[in-house]
């Protein structure tokens, strides 16, 4: 899929003219960057563009600030995610987030970021329900799995997997077909299998706002 120029907007540190200076220049040294606008005092900085988030934050962390995905720029078009530990046998206590930016008409930026894991490969994927009362249990199928399966066409509620290090850290940048409002209502597991089944560490989702 071919994507559109589209905003993001990502809150960047910024103390004065000579770090706006310094973004400005390693962002316009990305590919399919038409258009940075850094405003000092709100601390934001807008991309407009065709470049990968991941590769905007790269940019921006290559001159010593971090950068965290805010928005895109239009009304109702973000959502966040908090992802807690619900499995009684994980040690450490897990925290993650999951932002997602709606860029253009039904593709939507997937920022994942998760922390207090195991090493190892974990399937991040959308539920039917955001009843998370018995944890990924509770949540019901993989949203819209049945109906993807009929029609020979990939699952929207499979967002993909991300990498958890030696150091129980994991993020990862994804882009899907889907739209802010579909999710509302809605939890996303995050574990080893990716149907969420007895076996994993577990992650759950509480809110999307």
């Amino acid at each position: 899929m071919t994507v559109p120029a589209f905003e993001t907007i990502f809150a960047v540190p910024m103390t004065c003219q000579s770090c706006v200076k310094d973004i400005e220049g390693s962002l316009q040294q990305l590919s399919g960057i038409n258009k940075v606008t850094a405003n000092l005092q709100d601390q934001l900085v807008s991309i407009q563009g065709t470049a990968a988030p991941s590769a905007i934050v790269d940019a921006i962390q290559s001159t010593g600030r971090d950068a965290i995905l805010r928005g895109s720029g239009r009304s109702n078009s973000a959502a966040v995610c908090i992802l807690e530990s619900h499995a009684s046998h994980v040690e450490n206590k897990v925290r993650g987030l999951v932002r997602m930016v709606e860029v253009a008409p039904s593709l939507t930026i997937v920022d994942l970021s998760i922390r207090g894991l195991s090493p190892g490969t974990y399937h991040a994927t959308v539920r039917e329900s955001g009843n998370i009362s018995e944890g990924p249990e509770s949540t019901g199928g993989i949203w819209e799995a049945l109906t993807a399966k009929k029609e020979s066409r990939p699952c929207r509620g499979i967002f993909g997997t991300v990498e958890v290090g030696k150091g129980g850290v994991g993020a990862v940048f994804l882009d899907r077909p889907i739209q802010i409002w579909e999710m509302i209502g809605r939890s996303i597991v995050v574990a080893r299998q990716q149907d969420g089944k007895v076996g994993g560490d577990y992650v759950r989702v509480f809110d999307q706002d």
